[in-house]
């Protein structure tokens, strides 16, 4: 418990003004984002897929079939996006998901962010936003699976590998 503790005990620095560009449950972030654009946070679930397909090529992920993004978008437990806002205009830069038994557990899934918005704090506030909405819903225990070359940046949100000695195991068809 002593990772909660250090999330949410203290006073609050990022991601939490009200805004309504996007949707009434998006908050504003006030980091180091270029041009003094806004940044902007949401829990819509209406994503432009190609959007999210051009920001996944982006950082070098693998396509995935649309379809079966969208399904699994529509079975996520929490679905959050960042956005760049520039007048009226806005572009997707950040997204993550996360799957739930809708009282205890959740799964954080596919956190992308931009390359131009990497290295400026943007993923770490994404990472808040999406902690932030889990424990409004009472969600205790979060996990992720991360690649290699990202271990480090989730160990500094207080992530660690194999708490208390817990062993994940994987099953896949041959």
């Amino acid at each position: 418990m002593g990772f909660w503790k250090t999330w949410f005990s203290t006073s609050e620095s990022t991601a939490t003004s009200k805004t309504a560009p996007l949707e009434e449950t998006s908050a504003e972030f006030t980091g180091n984002s270029p041009n003094s654009d806004r940044i902007v946070f949401s829990t819509e679930r209406d994503i432009d897929l190609y959007e999210l397909e051009e920001l996944c090529d982006a950082v070098g992920w693998s396509r995935r079939p649309l379809r079966k993004v969208k399904k699994a978008i529509e079975h996520s437990f929490l679905v959050a996006s960042m956005w760049q806002v520039r007048g009226n205009q806005r572009r997707l830069i950040g997204f993550a998901r996360a799957t739930s038994d809708h009282a205890f557990n959740a799964t954080i899934w596919d956190v992308v962010v931009h390359p131009d918005f990497q290295g400026k704090g943007m993923g770490k506030a994404l990472m808040k936003y999406v902690l932030k909405k889990l424990r409004s819903e009472e969600i205790s225990n979060v996990t992720l699976f991360a690649d290699p070359h990202v271990v480090d940046f989730y160990r500094t949100m207080g992530f660690m590998p194999d708490p208390e000695g817990i062993k994940g195991m994987f099953w896949y068809p041959h």
